[in-house]
């Protein structure tokens, strides 16, 4: 998944971290709700400016991370 469009980072809104779209929801946000349990409705219904494609977004975006972070090793 292309997640450029869904993940963005600006240095002015939550200190430079990777948020979902122009909210100040982060991709670890969003991976700690998951991690915790909650289920993407859930996550949907607590948040309605999310949608599962920004949800699938921090998972790809994580992936990619880690994938660059083992390659670097």
């Amino acid at each position: 998944m292309d997640y450029s469009k869904r993940i963005t980072i600006d240095p002015e809104r939550r200190s430079g971290k990777p948020c979902v779209r122009d909210t100040r929801i982060t991709v670890s946000d969003v991976l700690e709700y998951l991690a915790s349990g909650m289920s993407e409705a859930e996550i949907i219904s607590e948040f309605p400016e999310l949608n599962q494609d920004d949800i699938r977004a921090c998972l790809s975006f994580a992936a990619d991370r880690e994938r660059r972070l083992l390659g670097a090793a």
